[in-house]
Parts: structure tokens; sequence; C-alpha cells
């Protein structure tokens, strides 16, 4: 896996917040996201939208596991809307990991990142969410990142 070092300022998302297992349901909410951003007119080629895992399945039961996804969006965009929730990414270095943006590249990824990191040295700040990133730009050459947050 291709890996670099990113420092990642602070963002503000309109995002959508999932409870329950990993999986299927985060891409039901994914296209939730993206269907309120087209009507919209949100979506464009320099969208970004994150996929944030804020809890470790392995010590969190399932349903109580916390999936956002979200868009960035300008700080003085005005989103008032029932459907999205406003928040901010926080700042700071993280491992980032390109990967093929396909189902089994993905599980491949999540299975392997942990040992990558360990392997250069690098704890996982656990104070920060694991984000996945599509970038339009990245997405239309079928590709994505991982990003662990580091420190």
């Amino acid at each position: 896996m291709k890996m670099k070092i990113e420092m990642i300022l602070e963002s503000e998302i309109a995002y959508i917040r999932r409870m329950g297992s990993y999986g299927v349901g985060n891409i039901q909410t994914m296209e939730k996201l993206k269907t309120w951003a087209t009507t919209r007119g949100l979506l464009n080629d320099e969208s970004i939208i994150l996929g944030l895992t804020w809890d470790n399945p392995a010590t969190t039961k399932p349903e109580d596991c916390r999936y956002d996804v979200g868009l960035i969006v300008r700080a003085d965009q005005q989103i008032s809307d029932s459907v999205v929730q406003i928040g901010q990414v926080s700042p700071g270095e993280y491992a980032v990991f390109e990967i093929e943006h396909t189902a089994e590249a993905m599980q491949q990824a999540w299975s392997e990142l942990f040992l990558e990191l360990s392997k250069h040295g690098y704890q996982v700040d656990d104070s920060r969410p694991i984000t996945e990133r599509y970038a339009a730009v990245m997405v239309k050459n079928h590709q994505c990142e991982i990003c662990v947050p580091i420190g």
C-alpha cells in the first residue's frame, strides 16, 4: 500500500450520522448525503466527501458504532437543513493510504493498514476518527484514501 504523512487542516463539514455495524449501511448513508448535496448544487469536480469511523468495532458494540458521512463545505456557506448536521474535521497529522476505490481494495486496506502503521513505528491517535476521503478528482480515477490520525 502506498502511504504518505500529511497535515490535515480543520475543515467544516455538513454530515449525516449513522449508528450501527460498519458495512452496507455506510454505503446507504453515503448515497443519502450525495443525493442531498446534489439537490442543493453542492457536488462538483472539487468536492470531497469524508467517511468518518469514530469507533473500533473490536471494542465497541456494533449497535454503538458511529459513522459520519460528510461533505467539506466552506465555513461561510449557510447550510440550515434538517437532513445534515454541521461539524468540523479535527486537524493534525495523518498517515494517508491511497487505494483503489473498490469494495475489495477497501476491505484489504482496512485489514492491512494497522500492520503497516506499526511497521513504520506510528501509533493511531484514538481521539480523532479514521477517515475515508473521497475527492471527486480521485474517484474519477477509481482511487480514494484512508486517512489514519497519528500522534
